[in-house]
């Protein structure tokens, strides 16, 4: 596959990923206060390398952005945007730091399970994949590396244990975090957690026809689940396997039915933090969307991917000018419409 090219806001989506990111407040922790001496809640000292850009997870997938940025696009950013990409990750992805947050992880098993925890995979496994190719990056490999054995334990724990799929469009959303966690754990060479995903995702999802997709979207969702349990079994089932099986999970996709899935959502209020989850849907869709596309009828695959331009096109500017609510996540799910996790292309590092 050739090289994506850059987003056309690439340079101005890692200025406002760094923004976010040093953003201390407003500031949704979600720590499960242990007894009266486990009630320090400053940002930097509960959570060092990740703390800024609302809560947790948001932090670590926007830190995710900025690495994609700058693995794959680095002469898009330029050089001084590059350098303050450089010297921002530096102080955040430091051993001491991320040693933090990996006891933090240990004692609180459940914590962020499983979209944190998907996110914090892809940002250890797009680390590791620029450190293999510039030494530049070594340092901040190393550091993660401790982050990935912890979520690679707490996966393998989890997914025996859990008995029904979570299905609605928002963080607990499970196939969203198995296609994540696939294509990380892929790309960090543990095939065990891998095997884990791919056995629990058949268990969960590979009997299921005639998605309920009236039913959405929800009233605050950022994920079609639909949609998104379908893009995950394109990585877990063989070509031919999956065609079978999209025939009855969404019969006549892009051919008459589901087309509410093709449409733009409507968005409310963007800067009430829950309502703009929508952009987050518009988004997550046209990535969904353009994957599906490739695994479909030509004739299909263009209405789909047209569907998924205009979603696309209807959030660009929330991503740039909207508010925090908005801008503290949506460069993630941007990257991931404009198709990073598909691409394995080179970039360059200074």
């Amino acid at each position: 596959m050739s090289p994506l090219p850059p987003p056309a806001d690439a340079a101005v989506w890692s200025r406002i990923a760094r923004a976010v990111v040093t953003t201390p407040y407003p500031w949704s922790p979600g720590h499960l206060v242990t007894g009266p001496d486990d009630t320090t809640l400053v940002p930097e000292r509960l959570h060092p390398a990740f703390h800024g850009a609302l809560d947790w997870h948001s932090c670590v997938h926007v830190q995710w952005s900025l690495v994609t940025l700058l693995l794959r696009y680095a002469d898009a950013l330029g050089e001084q945007e590059t350098a303050a990409v450089v010297g921002l990750l530096g102080e955040r992805l430091t051993v001491e730091n991320v040693a933090a947050e990996v006891a933090y992880l240990r004692e609180r098993p459940s914590f962020e399970r499983p979209y944190g925890w998907a996110w914090a995979t892809q940002l250890g496994a797009t680390v590791a994949e620029g450190a293999r190719r510039h030494t530049s990056w070594s340092s901040w490999a190393d550091a993660l590396a401790p982050l990935g054995e912890v979520l690679a334990e707490h996966v393998l724990a989890w997914l025996p244990r859990q008995t029904y799929p979570v299905r609605h469009g928002k963080h607990q959303n499970d196939a969203f975090a198995l296609w994540l966690l696939i294509d990380g754990f892929g790309r960090l060479g543990r095939d065990d957690v891998v095997a884990a995903c791919r056995e629990r995702a058949l268990a969960w999802f590979g009997e299921d026809v005639d998605a309920p997709t009236a039913w959405e979207p929800g009233g605050t969702d950022f994920l079609s689940p639909a949609l998104t349990e379908a893009g995950l079994m394109t990585c877990v089932l063989e070509p031919g396997a999956f065609a079978g099986w999209l025939e009855g999970f969404l019969p006549g996709l892009g051919e008459g039915r589901h087309e509410h899935l093709l449409a733009v959502p409507e968005v409310g209020d963007s800067t009430d933090g829950q309502y703009a989850h929508l952009l987050g849907l518009a988004l997550s869709r046209a990535w969904q969307l353009r994957v599906l596309a490739g695994r479909v009828d030509p004739r299909v695959a263009a209405r789909l991917r047209a569907g998924a331009d205009a979603q696309e096109r209807a959030v660009l500017r929330e991503i740039t000018d909207g508010d925090f609510m908005a801008t503290h996540w949506l460069v993630s799910f941007a990257l991931l419409a404009h198709g990073v996790l598909e691409e394995r292309g080179a970039g360059d590092v200074p």
